[in-house]
Formats: C-alpha cells, sequence, structure tokens
C-alpha cells in the first residue's frame, strides 16, 4: 500500500546562494568547477564513484542525445585533477544510456545501464525495445560484456547497495491504462493511482548479484514516472527521487521502511531531471539534477522526505545539460554533470538557437554555516 500527501515547498531560491534546508543552515558555495571531458560529439548522463581510493566517472558517449548507438566511456584520476580515458564499452546494434556506478558487497564496481534500440533508419530514430544491461569490473579498466537483466521493455535506472541487496526502481514508461477510464487518466497525471502490480507501474526491484532480481512492490506514482534514485540511510529507511513526465511534471519523494512495501510519497514543487541525491554523515540529504525553470541549469538542492528546495546553480545550460553523479569526499561534495553552456574555448552560444556541443564537468562544493 502505497499513501499519497501533497505538501508545499518553500519558494525557488535563485543565486546569491540559498542555505539548505532550514534546520541545518548550511549553504553549498561553489569552489570550482571544470571541464574533464569534451572529446565526444555528445557527452552525457553522468555518474561518479571513490573506488579503491581513486576517481572513476561514466557517461554516455554517442552522436547526439539520442537515437544512435551510445558508448559507456569510463574517466578515471587518482586525485581528481587530471583525468584519463579507462575504457570504453559498447554493444553492436546497442545505445547503453545512463550509466550508473554501484559497488558490490564482495568489492566489484558494477554499472548499470539502460539498453536502447533505434530504428534509425526512420527521421527521427524511433525506439524499437530497451532492457538494462549490467557490467562488472575488478579494477575500473577491465569490464564485462554487458549482459541483460530483468525483462524486455523495463530501464533500471540507478541502484543502491545496503545488506547485501542492490535496489533501484525500474520503469516501463508505459501509458497507465485501467478499465475506468477516469481511473486511467488520474493515474496518467496527477494521481490517485489504483493499488496492484500493474505493468505500466514503476517497481522497487532488489538483487544479491546485480543478475538476478527480483519484485520487491510496485508504486503508486502518477504521471509516467520513470527516472528514479533510491537510497537506504544507515537506519534502513529507504527514500526515492522520481521524476514525472506527465500531469503537473512536478517530482515526487517517498519514504518506506524495511521491507519497502509501504511507502509515504509527497510531491514537491519542482519538476526535475537526473535525479539524484546522497544521504550524507549527519543523515541528511543533499540533491542534485536538472532545473526546468529557464533557462535550464543543472542544479544542487536541499532534500528531506518532504521538502526539495534548489539552493545553487552550478555553470551550466545551454540546449542541454544535467544528470549529476554525487560523491561526499573529505567534507566536500564532489559532482559529475554535463552541460552545452559553453564551447571548447569557454565562449557562450552566440544566441539561443545555436546549440553547442555537451561536455562532462566536475565541481567541487562545501558547505558553510
Amino acid at each position: 500500500m502505497n499513501t499519497i500527501k501533497l505538501t508545499l515547498l518553500t519558494a525557488l531560491v535563485f543565486v546569491p546562494l540559498a542555505t539548505l534546508h532550514a534546520a541545518d543552515e548550511r549553504k553549498p558555495v561553489l569552489i570550482e568547477a571544470k571541464r574533464i571531458w569534451d572529446k565526444g560529439k555528445n557527452n552525457s548522463f553522468t555518474d561518479l564513484t571513490r573506488f579503491r581510493d581513486q576517481w572513476f566517472c561514466c557517461f554516455r558517449e554517442g552522436i547526439t542525445h539520442a537515437g544512435d548507438d551510445g558508448k559507456v566511456r569510463v574517466l578515471h584520476s587518482p586525485d581528481g585533477a587530471e583525468w584519463t580515458s579507462a575504457a570504453l564499452l559498447a554493444e553492436e546494434g546497442v545505445d547503453l544510456r545512463d550509466p550508473k556506478f554501484s559497488i558490490k558487497p564482495d568489492g566489484q564496481l558494477m554499472i548499470i545501464a539502460g539498453g536502447s534500440v533505434w530504428n534509425q533508419q526512420t527521421k527521427p530514430a524511433l525506439l524499437k525495445t530497451k532492457q538494462p544491461r549490467v557490467i562488472f569490473s575488478s579494477d575500473g579498466f577491465t569490464w564485462t560484456k554487458p549482459a541483460k537483466i530483468l525483462e524486455e521493455g523495463q530501464w533500471l535506472w540507478r541502484v543502491d547497495w545496503h545488506e547485501g541487496k542492490a535496489y533501484g526502481i525500474s520503469y516501463p514508461y508505459l501509458r497507465a491504462q485501467h478499465p475506468d477510464p477516469k481511473v486511467a487518466e488520474a493515474a496518467e497525471t496527477d494521481g490517485p493511482v489504483p493499488p496492484g502490480p500493474y505493468p505500466w507501474k514503476v517497481k522497487l526491484v532488489a538483487s544479491t548479484d546485480g543478475l538476478n532480481w527480483e519484485v520487491v512492490t510496485h508504486l503508486d506514482v502518477p504521471g509516467r514516472p520513470n527516472e528514479a534514485t533510491a537510497r537506504i540511510r544507515p537506519d534502513g529507511e529507504m527514500i526515492a527521487m522520481v521524476r514525472r513526465e506527465r500531469g503537473n511534471y512536478f517530482g515526487w519523494i517517498g519514504s518506506s521502511k524495511p521491507p519497502y512495501r509501504e511507502w509515504s510519497w509527497h510531491e514537491t514543487e519542482h519538476r526535475f531531471g537526473g535525479p539524484n541525491f546522497i544521504v550524507l554523515p549527519d543523515n541528511s540529504l543533499v540533491a542534485a539534477g536538472r532545473s526546468y525553470r529557464k533557462p535550464f541549469s543543472t542544479v544542487i538542492a536541499s532534500m528531506d522526505r518532504e521538502h526539495y528546495d534548489i539552493a545553487l546553480i552550478l555553470p551550466s545550460g545551454g540546449s542541454d545539460t544535467g544528470y549529476p553523479g554525487m560523491v561526499w569526499h573529505k567534507d566536500e561534495l564532489w559532482v559529475s554533470y554535463y552541460s552545452a553552456h559553453e564551447d571548447k574555448d569557454g565562449n557562450p552560444p552566440p544566441n539561443r538557437h545555436v546549440e553547442l556541443p555537451t561536455a562532462i564537468y566536475l565541481a567541487r562544493i562545501r558547505f558553510e554555516k
């Protein structure tokens, strides 16, 4: 069973910097943001991790945002200053998208990625099918071949490990259907959602090895939910941040206690893309993602079970941006993201009709009282 509660958020705060949630009164301050990769024609959808005391960043490298067979580029850095390519992962005829890191209990580095197959004879290319992939590495440089997981039509977007299990939210991106048209229309927009394991719902799944997955529960989120990050706090509470693409488009935040079958949901007042957040050492949450409040940008936000408040806008924008990876390291927040706000010489687009290539960026942020 899922319970729904709608809450009002505090107003959006633009630069100058806002504090994080009022309870902690901390302000995020940008230390630096630098470009670390721009060699692909389209570099996008990032993630970031610390593995064996070194840095790894992964992202999709392709020709365009979608419709071609993208590859997963893995970058490596011993210190976060200089970055080099560690691997380029590909599967013939498949667009590997939205790669996300996690570290298995056995010490292996794992990437979950979407696997899309396009009909590239049409203009624009049309999606034929999709199925998630998983890829493993013991050192970050040599990787297994992508293996299919879950079933065709699903997209497992990110996973988090807790007590020997990986948890993640998978979505089919299907139109809500129900014998009662009014019920279907409500589920397709802003709710409510009928209970039950309908195939068009997003679902929480779990695995002990990253290869074999079981359904924990279906989630009652309306409005064509899709990209989602779920993280688990030290006490076992799971928090989920879910993007929505129908209705009012506002993202939802959910919380649940083990065994994660009963959920409480809160609607934010923000539309976000590429949602991500992490649990800080003090058990508070910090989030990041694409903001759709024009001009589009990549933002840092405070977050709890009921609130999502933008606190910092990173150097970003242009025609495409967002999809951050996040790591807390030595009392700083490190964030990977992509953006098209400048060319390779650091110049902005001459006008809003010019679309610059996307590049990968790394930001460091500290928090001040």
